[in-house]
């Protein structure tokens, strides 16, 4: 069969199946793309849904003459078809074949096979803008905590030179896709309609800037409507295309913690950026928190290139407070310290038996706290230093 062939009749079966249709993706296995549509349209489809499904959209045109146009207008869009004998293809989704969501009963969950093509819009070829990449997806109803965080993140991967993926959505996807091109790093946006007609159209500004610079990638033909059910669909990709999938706020009902349970179910790393207690937004992400032990915690960039990075070489750098003067000191030094008067001086003697030390080494420790200006000496003794200069707080009188 000539590659033409090969590309038409995969165009033709995401029409006439939505795509992730683990039968279909069975039969292209055994017969290639041709010899399943031939199978199809002649009636004879494996199971009985499946079946009506492709009498249905038979009965609104012919498959290939659909596909033909579809092909046709994807030249016209200055767009590209590519499947999986392109050099470019992504092999990381074919990841999804080993894919099972545990007590899936809906299709969305049941149907996520790889998929058979993807229409692409941008100069990068898909393979290499998504073979160092990190998926970044949340709420669209984001609060600003969370539109800020996004952004970081976008911005903070793309400047490391991380492919920032998301679903090109309100709220927490379209910050994550500004702050990658702020930086201006790679960012790709896979949309759950055909690419022609991005939605949500109030982002349609930020979508032609994705496509100057990174890729925007969907397997629904062009003019495919953004129905419902497509956003999981899609999110299955975003899922295993990654390295990686790092969730900013979600609700108790939200999409995007389905998207985190596909990363896991695929092999991914998964995240979670922790938020208000307080917020609506924050109850799906930490519900994930507390209920699947692979989930990590990430507060930044560091966390996140740390989960997905090279193994010892990405590691963050713990958290620690700036240092402070007392920071520097024994447990003698801060007995010393702690067993001077807030106010007033006093003698090396006085002080030696409030600190319970002997009188030289409380003179050694007066000399090590002096030097870093903890203390001062005075005619009569020695005195706190009081004031910004201080860099420690000094125990009672």
């Amino acid at each position: 069969m000539s590659s033409d062939q090969d590309r038409l009749a995969r165009v033709a079966l995401t029409w006439l199946a939505e795509p992730g249709t683990r039968s279909v993706h069975r039969l292209v296995d055994d017969l290639g793309a041709n010899g399943a549509l031939d199978l199809l349209l002649g009636g004879g489809a494996p199971e009985n849904r499946l079946r009506d499904a492709v009498a249905a959209r038979s009965r609104e045109g012919d498959a290939r003459a659909v596909a033909a146009d579809a092909l046709a207008r994807t030249e016209r869009l200055g767009a590209r078809l590519v499947t999986p004998a392109d050099g470019e293809w992504p092999a990381t989704v074919e990841h999804l074949r080993r894919l099972v969501l545990p007590g899936a009963t809906r299709r969305v969950d049941v149907e996520t096979a790889p998929p058979l093509c993807f229409w692409v819009r941008g100069a990068w070829p898909l393979g290499e803008a998504l073979e160092r990449a990190v998926s970044v997806v949340g709420a669209r109803a984001a609060t600003p905590y969370g539109t800020h965080v996004a952004t970081e993140l976008g911005y903070g991967l793309a400047d490391r030179d991380w492919t920032v993926v998301s679903g090109g959505a309100f709220g927490i996807d379209a910050a994550v896709h500004r702050g990658a091109l702020n930086a201006g790093g790679l960012t790709v946006a896979v949309l759950a309609c055909g690419i022609d007609r991005p939605y949500p159209m109030g982002n349609a500004a930020l979508f032609d800037r994705i496509a100057e610079t990174g890729l925007l990638v969907s397997e629904w033909m062009p003019g495919a409507e953004p129905f419902r059910p497509r956003f999981l669909v899609r999110n299955r990709v975003i899922a295993a295309a990654t390295r990686g999938t790092v969730l900013v706020e979600a609700s108790a009902r939200s999409g995007a913690t389905q998207t985190v349970n596909r990363a896991l179910a695929a092999g991914r790393r998964a995240m979670v950026v922790p938020g208000p207690v307080t917020s609506a937004m924050s109850v799906g992400a930490h519900e994930l928190l507390r209920e699947q032990p692979s989930v990590r915690l990430v507060t930044g960039v560091a966390h996140v290139l740390e989960e997905v990075g090279r193994i010892g070489a990405d590691l963050a750098p713990p958290a620690r407070a700036p240092q402070r003067p007392r920071d520097l000191l024994d447990d003698e030094a801060t007995q010393v310290l702690e067993s001077m008067p807030r106010r007033g001086s006093v003698g090396v003697d006085r002080l030696a038996a409030r600190a319970g030390v002997d009188v030289r080494t409380a003179l050694r420790k007066l000399s090590l706290l002096e030097e870093l200006g903890l203390v001062r000496r005075r005619d009569d003794g020695y005195a706190l230093v009081t004031g910004p200069a201080r860099g420690a707080a000094a125990g009672p009188s």
